[in-house]
Protein backbone atom coordinates (compact mmCIF):
# COMPACT_ATOMS: atom_id res chain seq x y z
CA UNK A 1 0.00 0.00 0.00
CA UNK A 2 2.82 2.34 0.56
CA UNK A 3 4.32 1.79 -2.71
CA UNK A 4 1.34 2.33 -4.30
CA UNK A 5 1.22 5.69 -2.75
CA UNK A 6 4.85 6.68 -3.25
CA UNK A 7 3.96 5.73 -7.04
CA UNK A 8 1.14 7.47 -7.41
CA UNK A 9 2.96 10.53 -5.36
CA UNK A 10 5.67 10.72 -7.84
CA UNK A 11 3.53 10.67 -10.99
CA UNK A 12 1.69 13.56 -9.32
CA UNK A 13 4.69 15.64 -9.16
CA UNK A 14 5.76 14.85 -12.57
CA UNK A 15 2.31 15.76 -13.60
CA UNK A 16 2.90 18.96 -11.69
CA UNK A 17 6.48 19.74 -13.20
CA UNK A 18 4.69 19.33 -16.50
CA UNK A 19 2.06 21.57 -16.24
CA UNK A 20 4.42 24.43 -14.43
CA UNK A 21 6.29 24.06 -17.45
CA UNK A 22 3.11 24.08 -19.80
CA UNK A 23 2.61 27.04 -17.88
CA UNK A 24 5.52 28.72 -18.92
CA UNK A 25 5.82 27.70 -22.42
CA UNK A 26 5.73 31.52 -23.55
CA UNK A 27 9.49 31.80 -22.20
CA UNK A 28 10.17 28.49 -23.78
CA UNK A 29 8.98 30.14 -27.31
CA UNK A 30 11.04 33.44 -26.25
CA UNK A 31 13.92 31.62 -25.54
CA UNK A 32 13.79 29.19 -28.27
CA UNK A 33 13.48 31.53 -30.51
CA UNK A 34 16.38 33.56 -29.33
CA UNK A 35 18.38 29.99 -29.72
CA UNK A 36 17.37 29.85 -33.64
CA UNK A 37 18.96 33.01 -33.96
CA UNK A 38 22.11 32.73 -32.00
CA UNK A 39 22.37 29.15 -33.88
CA UNK A 40 21.92 30.16 -37.35
CA UNK A 41 24.65 33.44 -37.08
CA UNK A 42 26.96 31.18 -35.22
CA UNK A 43 26.62 28.37 -38.26
CA UNK A 44 26.64 30.83 -41.15
CA UNK A 45 29.83 32.37 -39.64
CA UNK A 46 31.76 29.72 -39.71
CA UNK A 47 34.14 29.27 -43.01
CA UNK A 48 33.41 26.46 -45.33
CA UNK A 49 35.30 23.77 -44.96
CA UNK A 50 36.00 20.90 -47.84
CA UNK A 51 37.54 17.34 -46.71
CA UNK A 52 39.27 15.12 -49.00
CA UNK A 53 39.69 11.49 -48.23
CA UNK A 54 42.59 9.20 -50.17
CA UNK A 55 42.57 5.65 -48.99
CA UNK A 56 45.50 3.70 -49.38
CA UNK A 57 46.21 -0.21 -48.75
CA UNK A 58 50.33 -0.32 -48.39
CA UNK A 59 52.44 -3.56 -48.83
CA UNK A 60 55.79 -4.20 -47.29
CA UNK A 61 58.14 -5.01 -50.29
CA UNK A 62 60.82 -6.19 -48.35
CA UNK A 63 60.74 -9.59 -46.66
CA UNK A 64 63.19 -12.05 -45.09
CA UNK A 65 62.14 -15.27 -46.76
CA UNK A 66 61.75 -13.03 -50.59
CA UNK A 67 62.91 -14.36 -53.67
CA UNK A 68 66.29 -13.22 -53.65
CA UNK A 69 66.92 -14.15 -50.22
CA UNK A 70 66.27 -17.52 -51.89
CA UNK A 71 68.18 -17.34 -54.50
CA UNK A 72 71.07 -15.70 -52.26
CA UNK A 73 71.35 -18.16 -50.15
CA UNK A 74 71.09 -20.94 -53.19
CA UNK A 75 74.70 -18.89 -54.30
CA UNK A 76 75.93 -19.88 -50.60
CA UNK A 77 75.39 -15.56 -50.01
CA UNK A 78 73.48 -13.58 -47.11
CA UNK A 79 71.93 -10.29 -47.91
CA UNK A 80 71.29 -9.42 -44.41
CA UNK A 81 68.26 -8.24 -42.22
CA UNK A 82 66.69 -12.07 -42.52
CA UNK A 83 64.26 -11.55 -40.24
CA UNK A 84 64.52 -8.06 -38.85
CA UNK A 85 61.25 -6.10 -38.35
CA UNK A 86 60.77 -3.14 -40.20
CA UNK A 87 61.36 -0.26 -38.07
CA UNK A 88 59.34 2.03 -40.62
CA UNK A 89 55.51 0.13 -40.71
CA UNK A 90 51.98 1.76 -41.11
CA UNK A 91 51.47 2.38 -37.49
CA UNK A 92 53.79 5.98 -37.66
CA UNK A 93 51.84 7.05 -40.77
CA UNK A 94 50.14 9.32 -38.12
CA UNK A 95 53.36 10.57 -36.53
CA UNK A 96 55.11 11.00 -40.04
CA UNK A 97 52.49 13.49 -41.16
CA UNK A 98 52.41 15.58 -37.73
CA UNK A 99 56.24 15.86 -37.80
CA UNK A 100 58.00 18.94 -38.60
CA UNK A 101 59.76 17.64 -41.40
CA UNK A 102 56.89 16.44 -43.66
CA UNK A 103 54.81 19.38 -42.91
CA UNK A 104 58.33 21.42 -44.15
CA UNK A 105 58.16 19.45 -47.33
CA UNK A 106 54.53 21.22 -48.13
CA UNK A 107 55.53 24.53 -46.80
CA UNK A 108 56.71 26.12 -49.99
CA UNK A 109 54.34 23.77 -52.06
CA UNK A 110 52.52 25.93 -55.05
CA UNK A 111 48.93 25.87 -55.11
CA UNK A 112 46.13 27.46 -56.91
CA UNK A 113 43.23 29.55 -55.28
CA UNK A 114 40.07 31.44 -56.76
CA UNK A 115 40.70 35.08 -55.89
CA UNK A 116 37.62 37.47 -57.11
CA UNK A 117 36.60 35.06 -60.45
CA UNK A 118 40.99 35.14 -60.91
CA UNK A 119 43.19 32.62 -60.20
CA UNK A 120 45.91 33.39 -58.24
CA UNK A 121 49.09 31.07 -57.28
CA UNK A 122 50.73 31.16 -53.81
CA UNK A 123 52.51 28.63 -51.67
CA UNK A 124 50.57 27.36 -48.95
CA UNK A 125 52.25 28.26 -46.13
CA UNK A 126 50.18 31.45 -47.52
CA UNK A 127 47.54 29.85 -48.15
CA UNK A 128 47.00 28.59 -44.66
CA UNK A 129 46.71 31.66 -42.72
CA UNK A 130 44.72 33.96 -46.00
CA UNK A 131 41.81 31.59 -44.72
CA UNK A 132 39.09 32.65 -42.85
CA UNK A 133 38.05 32.72 -39.58
CA UNK A 134 34.93 33.81 -37.61
CA UNK A 135 34.47 37.23 -36.54
CA UNK A 136 34.68 36.01 -32.79
CA UNK A 137 38.11 34.53 -33.36
CA UNK A 138 39.13 38.30 -34.35
CA UNK A 139 37.55 40.07 -31.18
CA UNK A 140 39.66 36.99 -28.83
CA UNK A 141 42.75 37.37 -30.67
CA UNK A 142 42.46 41.91 -30.06
CA UNK A 143 44.27 41.37 -26.22
CA UNK A 144 47.44 39.41 -27.70
CA UNK A 145 47.71 41.94 -30.76
CA UNK A 146 47.43 44.85 -28.14
CA UNK A 147 50.35 42.99 -26.17
CA UNK A 148 52.29 42.06 -29.43
CA UNK A 149 51.99 45.96 -30.37
CA UNK A 150 53.11 47.56 -27.04
CA UNK A 151 55.85 44.93 -26.89
CA UNK A 152 57.39 45.70 -30.63
CA UNK A 153 57.91 49.80 -29.81
CA UNK A 154 60.62 48.07 -27.24
CA UNK A 155 62.40 45.77 -29.82
CA UNK A 156 65.10 46.36 -32.20
CA UNK A 157 63.47 46.66 -35.98
CA UNK A 158 64.00 43.71 -37.91
CA UNK A 159 66.39 44.34 -41.63
CA UNK A 160 64.61 44.12 -44.36
CA UNK A 161 65.20 41.43 -46.34
CA UNK A 162 63.26 37.91 -47.38
CA UNK A 163 64.96 35.52 -44.75
CA UNK A 164 65.32 32.03 -45.29
CA UNK A 165 63.47 29.38 -43.77
CA UNK A 166 66.03 27.50 -41.71
CA UNK A 167 64.13 24.35 -40.13
CA UNK A 168 66.39 24.39 -36.85
CA UNK A 169 64.97 27.66 -35.88
CA UNK A 170 61.63 28.70 -36.82
CA UNK A 171 60.18 32.22 -35.76
CA UNK A 172 56.70 32.16 -34.18
CA UNK A 173 55.04 32.85 -37.62
CA UNK A 174 56.65 30.12 -39.04
CA UNK A 175 55.77 27.77 -36.59
CA UNK A 176 51.99 28.68 -36.41
CA UNK A 177 52.00 28.54 -40.67
CA UNK A 178 53.57 24.67 -39.42
CA UNK A 179 51.52 24.32 -37.23
CA UNK A 180 48.22 25.14 -39.19
CA UNK A 181 49.76 22.72 -42.14
CA UNK A 182 49.89 19.68 -39.49
CA UNK A 183 46.65 20.43 -38.05
CA UNK A 184 44.92 20.25 -41.88
CA UNK A 185 46.24 16.82 -42.00
CA UNK A 186 44.95 13.55 -40.75
CA UNK A 187 46.09 9.33 -40.73
CA UNK A 188 44.02 6.80 -39.36
CA UNK A 189 45.55 3.46 -39.77
CA UNK A 190 43.18 0.27 -39.37
CA UNK A 191 45.97 -1.83 -38.16
CA UNK A 192 44.11 -5.44 -39.14
CA UNK A 193 43.34 -4.67 -42.04
CA UNK A 194 46.60 -2.43 -42.71
CA UNK A 195 44.49 0.05 -44.60
CA UNK A 196 45.41 3.81 -44.24
CA UNK A 197 43.28 6.96 -44.66
CA UNK A 198 44.77 10.45 -44.86
CA UNK A 199 42.35 13.70 -44.63
CA UNK A 200 43.01 16.77 -45.47
CA UNK A 201 40.66 19.57 -44.90
CA UNK A 202 40.89 23.19 -46.31
CA UNK A 203 38.59 26.12 -46.80
CA UNK A 204 39.17 25.71 -50.91
CA UNK A 205 37.92 22.31 -52.32
CA UNK A 206 40.35 22.88 -55.44
CA UNK A 207 43.43 23.02 -52.78
CA UNK A 208 42.14 20.05 -50.43
CA UNK A 209 42.70 18.13 -53.10
CA UNK A 210 45.89 19.52 -54.20
CA UNK A 211 47.58 18.69 -50.73
CA UNK A 212 45.84 15.16 -50.67
CA UNK A 213 47.12 14.26 -53.70
CA UNK A 214 50.60 15.63 -52.49
CA UNK A 215 50.45 14.46 -49.54
CA UNK A 216 50.21 10.52 -50.63
CA UNK A 217 53.13 11.07 -53.28
CA UNK A 218 55.41 12.57 -50.71
CA UNK A 219 54.73 9.83 -47.91
CA UNK A 220 55.51 7.31 -50.78
CA UNK A 221 59.01 9.28 -50.93
CA UNK A 222 59.14 9.90 -47.78
CA UNK A 223 58.41 5.82 -47.14
CA UNK A 224 60.67 4.33 -49.89
CA UNK A 225 63.45 6.87 -49.23
CA UNK A 226 63.88 5.05 -45.53
CA UNK A 227 62.84 1.82 -46.86
CA UNK A 228 65.40 1.66 -49.88
CA UNK A 229 68.22 3.82 -48.27
CA UNK A 230 70.51 1.26 -46.94
CA UNK A 231 69.95 -1.11 -49.79
CA UNK A 232 71.32 2.13 -51.58
CA UNK A 233 74.35 2.53 -49.26
CA UNK A 234 75.23 -1.22 -49.53
CA UNK A 235 74.58 -0.95 -53.62
CA UNK A 236 77.34 1.22 -53.75
CA UNK A 237 79.49 -0.13 -51.32
CA UNK A 238 79.45 -3.02 -53.44
CA UNK A 239 79.57 -1.08 -57.03
CA UNK A 240 82.84 0.47 -55.60
CA UNK A 241 84.22 -3.17 -54.71
CA UNK A 242 83.08 -4.98 -58.09
CA UNK A 243 85.06 -1.64 -59.48
CA UNK A 244 87.74 -2.71 -57.54
CA UNK A 245 87.69 -6.33 -58.51
CA UNK A 246 86.90 -6.09 -61.97
CA UNK A 247 89.95 -3.60 -62.28
CA UNK A 248 92.26 -5.90 -60.03
CA UNK A 249 90.90 -8.77 -62.57
CA UNK A 250 91.70 -7.12 -65.90
CA UNK A 251 95.19 -6.27 -64.75
CA UNK A 252 96.17 -10.55 -63.58
CA UNK A 253 94.66 -11.39 -67.24
CA UNK A 254 96.60 -8.71 -68.56
CA UNK A 255 99.55 -9.56 -66.73
CA UNK A 256 99.13 -13.20 -67.37
CA UNK A 257 98.83 -12.55 -71.68
CA UNK A 258 101.75 -10.88 -71.31
CA UNK A 259 104.09 -13.53 -70.35
CA UNK A 260 101.93 -15.65 -72.32
CA UNK A 261 102.89 -13.71 -75.35
CA UNK A 262 106.93 -13.39 -74.09
CA UNK A 263 107.05 -16.66 -73.20
CA UNK A 264 105.94 -18.71 -75.61
CA UNK A 265 109.01 -20.01 -76.78
CA UNK A 266 110.60 -20.86 -73.63
CA UNK A 267 110.04 -24.28 -72.11
CA UNK A 268 111.67 -24.12 -68.88
CA UNK A 269 110.30 -25.06 -65.27
CA UNK A 270 110.93 -21.66 -64.38
CA UNK A 271 108.79 -20.42 -67.17
CA UNK A 272 106.19 -22.84 -66.45
CA UNK A 273 105.91 -21.85 -63.02
CA UNK A 274 105.78 -18.52 -63.29
CA UNK A 275 103.15 -19.11 -66.15
CA UNK A 276 101.19 -21.23 -63.94
CA UNK A 277 101.02 -18.57 -61.12
CA UNK A 278 100.04 -15.85 -62.84
CA UNK A 279 97.11 -18.26 -64.29
CA UNK A 280 96.33 -19.02 -61.14
CA UNK A 281 96.34 -15.43 -59.87
CA UNK A 282 94.13 -14.24 -62.96
CA UNK A 283 91.97 -17.35 -61.99
CA UNK A 284 91.16 -16.33 -58.59
CA UNK A 285 90.63 -12.34 -59.07
CA UNK A 286 88.29 -13.67 -61.84
CA UNK A 287 86.01 -16.33 -58.86
CA UNK A 288 86.09 -12.79 -56.78
CA UNK A 289 85.23 -10.92 -59.48
CA UNK A 290 82.57 -13.16 -60.38
CA UNK A 291 81.12 -13.35 -56.74
CA UNK A 292 81.42 -9.35 -56.10
CA UNK A 293 79.39 -9.34 -59.62
CA UNK A 294 76.88 -11.26 -58.62
CA UNK A 295 76.11 -9.74 -54.95
CA UNK A 296 75.97 -6.54 -57.23
CA UNK A 297 73.01 -7.77 -59.01
CA UNK A 298 71.33 -9.11 -56.09
CA UNK A 299 71.60 -5.54 -53.85
CA UNK A 300 70.94 -3.48 -56.88
CA UNK A 301 67.88 -6.09 -56.75
CA UNK A 302 67.51 -5.63 -53.09
CA UNK A 303 66.61 -2.31 -53.86
CA UNK A 304 64.04 -2.39 -56.30
CA UNK A 305 62.23 -5.42 -53.48
CA UNK A 306 62.75 -3.01 -50.24
CA UNK A 307 60.33 -0.16 -52.21
CA UNK A 308 56.83 -0.40 -50.42
CA UNK A 309 53.93 -0.82 -52.94
CA UNK A 310 51.15 1.52 -51.75
CA UNK A 311 47.46 0.54 -53.71
CA UNK A 312 45.44 4.02 -54.12
CA UNK A 313 41.94 2.57 -52.93
CA UNK A 314 40.38 5.77 -53.17
CA UNK A 315 42.13 8.72 -54.93
CA UNK A 316 41.85 12.44 -54.80
CA UNK A 317 38.94 13.85 -56.03
CA UNK A 318 37.39 17.81 -55.64
CA UNK A 319 34.50 17.87 -53.18
CA UNK A 320 31.53 19.15 -54.35
CA UNK A 321 29.43 19.75 -51.19
CA UNK A 322 31.53 21.05 -47.65
CA UNK A 323 31.78 18.97 -44.40
CA UNK A 324 31.68 22.07 -42.34
CA UNK A 325 30.12 23.48 -40.76
CA UNK A 326 26.79 21.38 -39.93
CA UNK A 327 24.35 23.68 -39.54
CA UNK A 328 21.48 21.61 -38.46
CA UNK A 329 23.70 20.06 -36.20
CA UNK A 330 24.33 23.35 -34.44
CA UNK A 331 20.84 24.30 -34.94
CA UNK A 332 19.35 21.33 -33.22
CA UNK A 333 21.95 21.33 -30.48
CA UNK A 334 22.15 24.85 -29.59
CA UNK A 335 18.11 24.93 -29.39
CA UNK A 336 18.10 21.57 -27.23
CA UNK A 337 20.71 23.07 -24.84
CA UNK A 338 18.76 26.81 -24.84
CA UNK A 339 15.25 24.09 -23.92
CA UNK A 340 16.82 22.13 -21.07
CA UNK A 341 18.61 25.28 -19.68
CA UNK A 342 15.12 26.94 -19.55
CA UNK A 343 13.42 24.01 -18.35
CA UNK A 344 16.25 23.67 -15.29
CA UNK A 345 15.98 27.13 -14.50
CA UNK A 346 11.74 27.09 -14.34
CA UNK A 347 11.78 23.73 -12.43
CA UNK A 348 14.61 24.31 -9.78
CA UNK A 349 16.80 27.83 -10.88
CA UNK A 350 13.96 30.00 -10.21
CA UNK A 351 13.35 28.77 -6.68
CA UNK A 352 17.13 28.42 -5.42
CA UNK A 353 17.42 32.05 -6.61
CA UNK A 354 14.23 33.35 -4.54
CA UNK A 355 15.58 31.38 -1.48
CA UNK A 356 19.14 32.90 -1.83
CA UNK A 357 18.12 36.37 -2.34
CA UNK A 358 15.39 36.17 0.73
CA UNK A 359 18.30 34.78 3.06
CA UNK A 360 20.76 37.77 2.10
CA UNK A 361 18.25 40.35 2.38
CA UNK A 362 16.04 39.18 5.26
CA UNK A 363 19.76 38.51 7.73
CA UNK A 364 19.65 40.42 10.80
CA UNK A 365 21.33 43.43 10.65
CA UNK A 366 23.91 43.88 14.00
Amino acid sequence: MDQYQQTEEQEIDLLELAQKLWRRRKTFYKVCGIAVVVALVIAYSIPKEYTVTVTLSPESGESGSGSLGGIASMMGMNLGGGNDADALNITLFPDILSSNPFALELYEMPVTVEDEEELKQMPLNEYIVSQQSPWWSWIMSLPGKAIGGILSLFKDEEEAGERVLDPFRLTRGESLKLGAIKSSMTANVDKKTGVTTITVTLQDPVVAATVADSVVRKLQDYVTDYRTRKAIDDSKYWEKLYQDRQAEYYAAQQAYASYVDENKSLYTRRSQVEGERLQNDMNLAYQVYSQTAQQLQLVRGKIQEAKPVFAVVNPATVPITPSAPRKLMILVGIVFLAFCGTAGWILFGEDAWRKMREATFNQPRN
